[in-house]
């Protein structure tokens, strides 16, 4: 659904005019915020959070808006990754992101976060495969084509949860050159190591990164292709693990 930028006073056109974006991206372990417009990123942050998400969110929102000189009143727009990702990362970065936007009558961005990481890979001619760690022994992944530098990814794939194995036999089949950037790689290298035709970025590019997100929410901002906040919804790929191991916990009782 589209959200009408007029509605609330703004541009219609992300180049046409200084339309500022912020990014909150907490779909990993790392929290991260930035802002950018139609000159660039206007300032950014990230933090290793190990999962104080709540508590670092909010004051790294603070520090990034002082650095750009921004006022919230400023805003054009609020983009948030909604995963897959950990669950409660994931929902405190919405909940925070619908906030504002409700609070200010902003549209919003919501962006998948392996899109984010295949941004990690910059322009490639090879397939890229982006991969989160998914915990549990599984992975998270999708398969894109990049089109040119800076251009949102196109998907091969839609985002999936699977083990690593099967990622890497997918890959495998393929038999031919892919870049492969993500978490899942790190985590899983004894998997991965015998692709003849991988290409490992490492960890120069194993997380999603709020540049990225503010980068690809400005050309979906530019198409319209926005949302209004009671619209953005997690992307969960799987169960949330606190019901899984309540059904584990069932089963063995």
């Amino acid at each position: 659904m589209g959200f009408a930028l007029g509605s609330t006073g703004h541009c219609g056109s992300y180049m046409g005019c200084e339309l500022m974006i912020l990014g909150i991206e907490t779909s990993v372990e790392h929290v991260g915020v930035a802002l950018g417009d139609n000159r660039g990123i206007r300032a950014h942050s990230m933090l290793a959070s190990d999962r104080r998400h709540a508590e670092s969110l909010t004051p790294m929102i603070e520090f990034v808006m002082q650095q750009a000189e921004v006022e919230m009143s400023d805003l054009s727009a609020v983009a948030v990754d909604v995963g897959p990702g950990l669950f409660t990362g994931m929902r405190v970065g919405i909940a925070a992101a619908q906030s504002i936007a409700w609070a200010l009558e902003l549209p919003m961005i919501p962006v998948c976060s392996l899109d984010v990481v295949a941004m990690n890979a910059d322009w490639s001619e090879s397939v890229v495969a982006a991969s989160l760690d998914a915990r549990r022994g599984e992975v998270y992944w999708a398969l894109y084509r990049m089109r040119t530098i800076g251009a949102e990814p196109q998907r091969i794939t839609e985002p999936v949860v699977t083990s690593p194995e099967d990622l890497a036999i997918h890959l495998a089949d393929r038999g031919e050159e892919i870049v492969c950037v993500g978490s899942g790689f790190d985590r899983h290298t004894e998997v991965f190591q015998a692709l003849q035709w991988a290409k490992f970025l490492g960890a120069s590019g194993s997380y999603p990164l709020a540049t990225h997100l503010v980068t690809l929410a400005g050309q979906r901002l530019a198409a319209d292709v926005t949302v209004a906040p009671g619209a953005v919804e997690p992307m969960y790929l799987r169960a949330p693990d606190a019901e899984i191991n309540w059904q584990i916990r069932g089963a063995a009782s």
